[in-house]
């Protein structure tokens, strides 16, 4: 029973080990002793696992017997674990932009789709862009940002109130952990 390395961060086992003496650990974790690597692929063999170079710049070089192909997969599975972790500490922000005359079938589907987001531990922000004479009723604007904010209440809180900046208003909206 034998696999071959196929990436340049994947570890030699058996064949594939040119040194001459390795020092062997057993599969539970023994030290086995310094042997000729014909002899430690032997008992190996015998126990139905592969003979695996753990470290090759140790002297003499490290050889592990064990299932190569289970511990690739639980390493693998620990890598995918990890980077579940990671992305569940990275929150994203999404954008809305919203309009001061917005439709009221608009305004429920952008209140929808925020929602999936916000439930998912991301933050929201609203923005409106006021084109025009629309600059001179912003009011209209930070209305259609507080309604939002209420439809959303039971899952997000306010992180940052409505504040006009130019011709644009925002709004910070973040999940309530």
């Amino acid at each position: 029973m034998f696999s071959i390395a196929k990436k340049s961060n994947d570890l030699l086992c058996n064949e594939q080990i040119k040194v001459p003496h390795v020092l062997v650990i057993g599969p539970n974790g023994e030290q086995m002793g310094i042997k000729k690597v014909a002899d430690a692929q032997t008992i190996a063999n015998y126990a139905g696992l592969d003979l695996v170079l753990m470290n090759a710049n140790a002297n003499p070089a490290v050889c592990k017997i064990m299932d190569y192909n289970k511990f690739k997969y639980e390493k693998a599975k620990k890598e995918k674990e990890n980077r579940k972790k990671q992305q569940a500490n990275n929150v994203e922000l999404k954008e809305y932009r919203l309009s001061p005359v917005i439709d009221v079938g608009d305004f429920e589907t952008k209140v929808r789709n925020a929602s999936k987001y916000l439930e998912k531990g991301h933050k929201v922000k609203l923005s409106i862009r006021f084109k025009g004479r629309q600059i001179i009723h912003p009011e209209l604007g930070e209305d259609v940002m507080n309604r939002f904010a209420e439809k959303v209440k039971d899952i997000a809180i306010v992180e940052q109130k409505a504040k006009l900046e130019g011709r644009s208003m925002t709004m910070l909206l973040a999940p309530i952990k």
